[in-house]
């Protein structure tokens, strides 16, 4: 942010931020008026693109959501440039045998959440599949805030890649043999013997959005 705000560019900023962080998407003008006790959304469209020259946000013209925060770039998908790619972390829904977590084909949409609001900071959203982790609150239809690293301690819930399937699993490591939990009695645990059985890391995860709608718990 180049410059400080108004006292009421600062209620539009602080709007924004609150409405992105608790539906998962920016607000429209109208939404912004009403809120704030604007006479129309013209008087938050000015607000808007004041905030836009000061550099606390960017304006995606044509669209009544089109408002971005600056540092709100996830990690680009291979092949897709930025003009491309909106701003916000990418939610992968089914990722196909083989292929890059990342790719563009797997991305259903961007959620604007900025990475920074996980800790550590979160490089995509991934879809939830059943219920193998409901015990831990990670329930189906979910969305898994995932950081991408590949220094992983046991007890650290992952995305694994095993062979051709990706799977959300609370990890465990004894030499060669990996043991991916589930946290639902209904599931059996599974045993990896990485002599044997190719097993990538994909992330850890490092938050949940309760059903997709955008409500976070870190």
């Amino acid at each position: 942010m180049s410059r400080p705000l108004t006292p009421r560019q600062q209620n539009v900023y602080d709007f924004i931020i609150k409405t992105m962080n608790e539906m998962g998407y920016p607000p429209t003008r109208a939404e912004i008026s009403r809120a704030l006790g604007f006479r129309s959304p013209n008087a938050a469209e000015e607000h808007l693109r004041a905030l836009e020259r000061k550099g606390a946000i960017r304006i995606i013209r044509g669209t009544s959501r089109g408002i971005r925060l600056p540092n709100s770039d996830p990690q680009q998908p291979e092949g897709v440039s930025n003009e491309d790619t909106p701003a916000g972390l990418p939610i992968i829904g089914e990722v196909a045998a083989g292929s890059p977590m990342l790719a563009t084909e797997h991305i259903d949409r961007y959620c604007p959440l900025p990475p920074e609001f996980f800790t550590p900071r979160a490089d995509y959203l991934l879809r939830v599949r059943g219920l193998s982790m409901k015990d831990v609150g990670i329930l189906e239809g979910d969305l898994l805030a995932v950081h991408r690293t590949e220094r992983i301690r046991d007890g650290q819930i992952v995305v694994a890649r095993l062979e051709d399937n990706v799977t959300v699993k609370r990890f465990e490591r004894d030499g060669h043999n990996v043991i991916l939990h589930a946290e639902n009695a209904d599931f059996e645990p599974i045993s990896v013997d990485l002599r044997r059985q190719q097993l990538e890391i994909e992330g850890i995860g490092v938050g949940v959005i309760r059903g997709g709608d955008g409500r976070a718990l870190n």
